[in-house]
């Protein structure tokens, strides 16, 4: 197993793709029930033109978010021509009930300094990271109806976990992880060929605001089941541990700011006698993808 590492709960943006959410009182150049378009501007940190990703340090989206630095997603891969780590750039940022894309991405003449690290940064408890086959630690957190819970509680089933904070509102980050794991509970459900010791869980990386009262509301949004998938939370020591892990990272780029969170994407599945059958990374992995593992991971002996 690799070298221990400490976790770090604020980190700085560049060195992370994330995600801040925090809304604003301006409006947005455009908006409609179903769409929503922002004119924004930034510095582009990485060019992915293979994945038509960008990944840009942006200003606040008044109306929608925070200042943070993320990946985004486009749609016609020409957008990425002729721009480069550094160039200053404006760009149009699109978003729909269930998605999310830049494009209009155009440099400006200006620059923007890039700001210095911040001198420190908390620590928790060192942790290694989970590769597959390795063994699930036991966790305790508290469900979404306030009772105890343990990941150790569902050995002898196949778990599938993900990662979220409940204000999260860009389609493609948190609210994906949602109802993925949602139309996943719907195909184990109504396949009757599926084993049946399985169950989903949610953890919050919001420990604060995402008490069990709000995750019971949010978890109606979708498919509540209780006996199939909860939504947890816990000690911020815990969640940092288990998330760290699997390579999540999460951040307040403003530590005044006490609702904008960057942080990356993590979904995984345990297998029934306990150990790690697979890690899904970012937002690209399919629904299906997601229940072939947990079938696999249910018949596991």
């Amino acid at each position: 197993m690799s070298s221990r590492y400490s976790i770090a709960l604020f980190l700085v943006p560049w060195v992370l793709t994330g995600l801040g959410c925090q809304r604003s009182s301006s409006l947005p150049v455009n908006q409609s029930s179903s769409r929503q378009v922002f004119a924004v501007k930034g510095v582009i940190k990485e060019v992915k033109a293979s994945e038509k990703r960008i990944k840009i340090a942006h200003e606040k989206i008044p109306n929608y978010m925070e200042a943070m630095t993320m990946d985004f997603e486009v749609k016609d891969g020409k957008e990425l021509l002729g721009v480069k780590p550094g160039d200053s750039v404006s760009f149009r940022m699109i978003v729909t009930d269930k998605d999310g894309w830049i494009d209009q991405i155009t440099r400006l003449d200006t620059t923007q300094p890039v700001a210095n690290p911040p001198d420190g940064f908390r620590r928790a408890r060192e942790v290694e990271p989970l590769n597959v086959g390795d063994v699930m630690p036991d966790y305790h957190f508290t469900n979404e109806m306030g009772q105890a819970v343990s990941l150790g509680d569902f050995k002898g089933q196949a778990v599938a976990i993900t990662f979220l904070f409940t204000r999260c509102p860009f389609p493609t980050f948190c609210p994906r992880m949602s109802s993925n794991l949602d139309e996943a509970y719907k195909k184990l459900k109504a396949n009757p060929q599926a084993p049946t010791n399985w169950h989903l869980l949610t953890i919050t990386f919001d420990p604060q605001f995402d008490t069990p009262a709000v995750l019971k509301s949010y978890a109606k949004r979708y498919t509540y089941d209780p006996a199939r998938w909860n939504y947890l939370t816990g000690e911020l020591i815990d969640i940092t541990a288990i998330t760290e892990q699997f390579g999540l990272m999460f951040w307040r780029p403003d530590p005044n700011e006490v609702t904008g969170i960057s942080h990356n994407l993590r979904t995984a599945v345990i297998d029934a006698p306990g150990r790690v059958q697979q890690v899904f990374r970012d937002n690209s992995w399919k629904v299906d993808d997601l229940v072939n593992e947990i079938i696999k991971a249910a018949n596991k002996k």
